[in-house]
């Protein structure tokens, strides 16, 4: 269960070996067979298949731009006697269920599904795959989002944005050549969402610490490990390097194993990826398309870095008294969003955090904050990255980017620490500045 391809690399065994007999007393598994990241995989893709004995009959998923970038593939394909049953999109920039409702009627006649793509594309495909019980391969196009080997899939519902149970695919492959000569915009949205994980783990420790809530340090580890890399690595992102393309693919893979090894969301996602699910669905509202996911989740991170880096500052933690006018957090939401956030609220998250639990974990809270790399460091990183810092830059005009911060927390049943500022009496923008 190795991979081929460049220098160092992702091994699979290697990554379950060190997850048996895990302190946090689960058993950590994965769907994934192969994840094979090398120059060249394009037109090895149908010996590649083969060689896993992966179904003859494909449903081949893919938008326009996405096969375009995947030159060879089809070729490979039809030489290695691949039937191929294709369905391209024009430009997948949202994953909503219908999408996955067609892909999953399609399947009905083939082995197996190959996405040829990276977020949305794979994301209906993962959902679809689940429901229908077919065979999944991605072939990635570009290191741009963390979803690749995640087994949950977010996808849009009547303009709300759920997560859904979904599957990992079973082959996971990449060209190296492909991934370094991805367009910058997507390279740089990759380094964004990767960022993201530093929030994401706070926030996961600190539910940890406050409500008790599953928590797996080495998964975490693994997470922070694929982070602290391509934080690393800012000045090569938008590189047409096949290295540094490999590494940020990798990294984000490794956080999409996270999420696959504790069934959960956490190791790769928190406040800043419901931020910017927030802005996606209130866009979608008004049959807007929103920029890609990595972008948004960067602009996020870099405001929840400077919220929490001044929240840190905090050292006497005041009685607690969370008063949220829930009629004005429904009414953010609109009538139609409010009826998928209402159920989450019954009771709500912080139900059962006392004055005396907060008062008693704040010393630690304040030293999980202080180990986020700071504020200024992060923005450099992305200017070096060429990735997007500004609400500007991904289309969110200044009333939007402040209800995402005031109202996102109330989109989920899920602790972070934006949750947690009413409780605190603090308001975000005191804290951003």
């Amino acid at each position: 269960m190795g991979m081929g391809g460049h220098a160092g690399g992702l091994d699979l065994g290697q990554i379950l070996s060190s997850l048996q007999n895990c302190p946090c007393g689960r058993e950590h598994t994965t769907q994934i067979e192969q994840i094979i990241v090398e120059s060249g995989a394009a037109v090895r893709l149908g010996a590649l298949l083969c060689q896993f004995h992966f179904p003859k009959t494909l449903l081949l998923v893919a938008d326009k731009n996405t096969l375009a970038a995947a030159e060879g593939v089809l070729q490979s394909l039809d030489e290695w006697g691949f039937v191929v049953k294709p369905q391209i999109f024009d430009d997948l920039r949202t994953a909503d269920m219908r999408e996955v409702e067609l892909i999953e009627a399609l399947s009905a006649e083939v082995g197996g599904i190959l996405s040829v793509g990276s977020g949305s594309n794979n994301d209906i495909c993962r959902l679809a795959s689940a429901r229908a019980g077919k065979d999944l391969c991605i072939f990635a196009t570009a290191a741009s989002m963390d979803g690749f080997a995640s087994d949950a899939a977010p996808i849009t519902y009547n303009n709300f944005k759920h997560s859904y149970p979904a599957r990992q695919p079973r082959l996971l492959i990449a060209d190296t050549a492909i991934l370094a000569a991805a367009p910058k915009e997507l390279k740089s949205a990759g380094f964004g969402d990767m960022m993201g994980k530093y929030i994401g783990l706070a926030d996961w420790r600190v539910a940890h610490l406050l409500i008790g809530e599953y928590y797996c340090p080495r998964v975490a580890a693994l997470t922070k490990q694929a982070a602290d890399r391509i934080f690393a690595l800012a000045g090569r992102i938008t590189e047409q390097d096949e290295e540094a393309a490999a590494e940020v693919f990798e990294a984000l893979v490794l956080t999409g194993l996270g999420m696959g090894f504790t069934h959960n969301s956490r190791p790769a996602s928190g406040a800043e990826h419901v931020v910017s699910h927030f802005w996606e669905c209130k866009k979608l509202e008004h049959s807007l398309v929103s920029d890609f996911h990595g972008k948004k989740v960067g602009v996020a991170t870099l405001a929840c870095m400077k919220i929490y880096g001044r929240l840190a500052e905090t050292k006497e933690i005041l009685p607690v008294r969370e008063q949220i006018d829930w009629d004005e957090v429904y009414s953010a939401y609109g009538e139609v969003l409010s009826e998928a956030v209402r159920p989450l609220h019954d009771p709500t998250t912080t139900e059962k955090i006392t004055t005396e639990k907060l008062k008693e974990a704040w010393p630690e809270i304040r030293r999980v904050i202080k180990e986020l790399p700071p504020y200024e460091a992060m923005r450099a990183a992305f200017a070096q990255a060429g990735a997007a810092a500004e609400k500007e830059e991904i289309g969110v005009d200044a009333k939007l980017f402040a209800q995402g911060f005031r109202f996102s927390p109330f989109m989920r049943d899920r602790l972070t620490l934006l949750r947690l500022l009413p409780m605190l009496q603090k308001d975000w923008e005191e804290l951003y500045g």
